[in-house]
């Protein structure tokens, strides 16, 4: 796909998929639902959502995909993470199942349903560092947060009041994006806007890059010239 219109996959194994493909098409992605190893190929970017990081990790191992996933991350694909998403993106667990597995790549510690139980959700105003115009409303429904960050990510948004005053809900590290809360439910599709801007810088950088000896090699036997 062009930067203009990056084609974005959104993790279709458990999760709120169809609010996140409208809110991707909305600023402009070409968004598709992924469920099979052959449909991360062609990606510009990946989308995690919420939903229970436990059965997400199960169902991508049952679909062979947790292996590959891993790989495509860590190989540098844009990857945004929504509640469940960020715990999977988290190199490190506290309170999760014991051995709990994540797709890893952001150098954080975060604690799984840290706001509480389902029937303690709420939504709160959180500024998010890069996101222009007012504050973003964040949905928080049994939620984690950032308990340390790594020296390699950058913290982008905090709850500022209550008793969570000061937690990290928001975070990047490079090609890596998360949040404790849910953009993609409040109609609001600035936090995918960023996170498809990234695609699209990602795919800018790539488009620049110098072509090799052998590459040049490989277009003067096609084309003769």
């Amino acid at each position: 796909m062009t930067a203009a219109r990056p084609r974005i996959g959104v993790l279709a194994l458990q999760g709120d998929v169809r609010e996140h493909l409208t809110a991707l098409r909305s600023v402009g992605a070409d968004a598709i639902p992924v469920r099979r190893e052959s449909e991360l190929a062609d990606l510009d970017g990946l989308v995690i959502p919420g939903g229970e990081s436990t059965t997400i990790v199960k169902l991508a191992q049952h679909f062979d995909l947790l292996e590959p996933l891993r790989k495509r991350i860590s190989d540098g694909l844009p990857t945004y993470g929504s509640c469940a998403g960020m715990i999977l993106l988290a190199d490190r667990i506290v309170g999760g199942a014991v051995d709990q597995e994540t797709f890893g790549g952001i150098d954080m510690t975060v604690r799984r349903n840290a706001f509480g139980r389902q029937i303690e959700s709420f939504e709160e105003p959180v500024h998010v560092e890069g996101v222009a115009g007012a504050p973003v409303t964040a949905v928080f429904i049994r939620a984690p947060w950032v308990e340390d960050v790594g020296g390699g990510a950058e913290v982008l948004a905090r709850v500022t009041s209550g008793p969570a005053a000061g937690r990290v809900v928001g975070i990047r590290q490079g090609h890596l994006l998360a949040t404790s809360f849910h953009p993609e439910l409040t109609g609001d599709a600035r936090v995918h806007g960023y996170f498809v801007d990234m695609v699209r810088n990602v795919l800018g950088k790539s488009a620049e890059l110098p072509t090799t000896k052998s590459e040049d090699s490989a277009v003067t036997a096609r084309t003769g010239r």
